[in-house]
């Protein structure tokens, strides 16, 4: 039986998050009565009549529930990794708030599907700006939409067709469009865009009053009349000869010093971890420097049979589940890209949902902080460990996780990382810098499945460094760190 009592327990949390974090991420001030009467454990979505207006209403209910709850989400991590004085003590009320936002956002995506088969609109999936939104058209028995979701089965077998009623098999079925689309379209882009304005409005202003500052002499930074003094800080070079300007992405360098590590990929149902789940975890360990620790298993059987495990030790593969609505929808675009069908991972074929494993989470957790883990675009399984992983946000606020990525490995220090008009940056995907590095054979690309995807990048990164040092360049070059690098709340450089 799952254990949804924290779910309620993290309401209690609710006066030190109002005392430090009055306004949400889109600057509208938080009702916290309204957070205290979700029932988070049970649901948040609505679950309608099948009639038409019913569908609409539900969820034009849903999206507005959504949107409220993702404009908090979005503020949590900053209010508390700013939180100073340590008024919040626990991240757990945005990890519930979280796991609420997941079901409702299947809710969504479960209304979408069935107005599709009452012929109420037609959906598509379009980019828009910085997100991919479902977007809401007239229904014109035109065919199937461009949607990645999979055809839902109202019996409960995912797959199938929806109790006779598609416009394919039942063309002399009509249900005419009687509902509005304008109050029902996903409003997503427009809001993240509108939030990324706003950010890049307070850095300007930030940047403005800095050089206000500096024209003044008052910062320290300018000699008389504005001119950099002598000894300014140093462009970030690379081994091409080509210097890519200093990156946020620079703190999860690695230093000189790095040795044990634990390499770590996570594969998702999506990119939002406020609205996808985690499906599948690998990692293993290597160690950067030092001799593969003696009493190892010498050899280890990847999904590959040309990868050889080499100096890596350790290895673990996790597969994890979504919940039975997820499931019934499938996902055709993650079946594709990493081979897992996620109709075959519903909870009720067995599988555990990782949100609901608190058990995994700890034992994720103690190898998390017990050396640096590695990660490529590292960001990416942070933001999902913070919002599904107990304790990891609480333990990364107290400097007991160090984090390196090898992106900015990639982007700074690798000579074949240079900026074309197709990658303006460099192509820094893990593939190509794995296969630069010699850590995957250019005849195969990368797998998309965590364990593969994390043996490759340890073994790309351990032939990186031994070039680099061989070089005198990267950690070691005069821009270089000493100890291990990464980045780890707290501790000083």
């Amino acid at each position: 039986m799952i254990d949804r009592t924290w779910l309620d327990a993290a309401k209690g949390d609710i006066p030190q998050w109002a005392a430090s974090m009055p306004k949400d991420a889109d600057g509208t001030t938080i009702d916290w009565d309204w957070v205290r009467s979700l029932d988070l454990a049970h649901g948040v979505g609505t679950i309608p009549e099948s009639t038409p207006q019913s569908i609409h209403d539900a969820l034009k209910a849903d999206y507005a529930t959504r949107e409220r709850l993702e404009s908090i989400i979005a503020q949590c991590n900053s209010a508390f990794m700013t939180d100073f004085d340590r008024f919040i003590g626990s991240y757990r009320l945005p990890r519930a708030l979280a796991y609420a936002n997941r079901r409702l956002n299947d809710n969504i995506n479960t209304l979408l599907h069935l107005g599709e088969q009452q012929h109420l609109w037609a959906v598509s999936r379009e980019r828009r700006g910085r997100a991919t939104i479902a977007v809401l058209k007239p229904y014109s028995g035109s065919g199937p939409s461009n949607d990645d979701q999979g055809m839902l089965d109202l019996s409960g077998e995912a797959g199938g067709t929806s109790a006779g009623n598609t416009a394919a098999e039942n063309s002399d079925v009509k249900f005419p469009t009687t509902v509005a689309l304008d109050d029902v379209q996903d409003c997503t882009a427009a809001i993240l865009d509108a939030r990324a304005e706003r950010r890049k409005a307070q850095r300007f202003q930030k940047r403005a009053g800095d050089a206000a500052m500096a024209r003044a002499n008052l910062s320290g930074a300018t000699s008389p009349g504005g001119a950099a003094l002598p000894g300014g800080a140093a462009a970030s070079g690379n081994a091409t000869g080509h210097h890519p300007k200093p990156d946020w992405r620079d703190a999860y360098l690695p230093g000189r010093d790095v040795d044990a590590v634990m390499g770590i990929d996570i594969e998702t149902t999506g990119i939002d971890p406020a609205r996808d789940y985690i499906i599948d975890v690998g990692f293993e360990f290597m160690n950067m420097a030092s001799p593969r620790p003696a009493g190892e298993p010498e050899t280890y059987a990847y999904e590959q049979g040309y990868y050889a495990a080499g100096d890596a030790y350790g290895q673990s593969r996790l597969a994890f589940g979504v919940p039975p609505e997820n499931a019934a929808l499938g996902n055709a675009l993650i079946a594709k890209l990493t081979g897992i069908d996620v109709c075959g991972r519903s909870s009720e074929a067995g599988y555990r949902l990782f949100d609901e494993w608190p058990q995994a989470q700890a034992g994720l957790l103690a190898r998390l902080t017990q050396q640096p883990y590695v990660a490529h675009n590292a960001t990416f399984e942070h933001s999902w460990f913070m919002l599904n992983v107990a304790g990891y946000a609480e333990s990364y606020r107290a400097g007991r996780i160090t984090i390196i990525d090898t992106l900015p490995m990639s982007r700074q220090w690798d000579p074949g990382a240079v900026p074309t008009n197709e990658h303006p940056y460099g192509d820094n995907t893990l593939d190509a810098y794995a296969k630069r590095q010699g850590a995957l054979d250019s005849a195969h690309n990368e797998r998309h499945l965590g364990l593969e995807d994390s043996h490759i990048m340890l073994v790309a990164m351990k032939h990186h460094l031994a070039a680099l040092k061989a070089q005198g360049k990267g950690p070691w070059g005069s821009t270089g760190r000493a100890g291990v690098g990464g980045k780890s709340c707290g501790r000083k450089r």
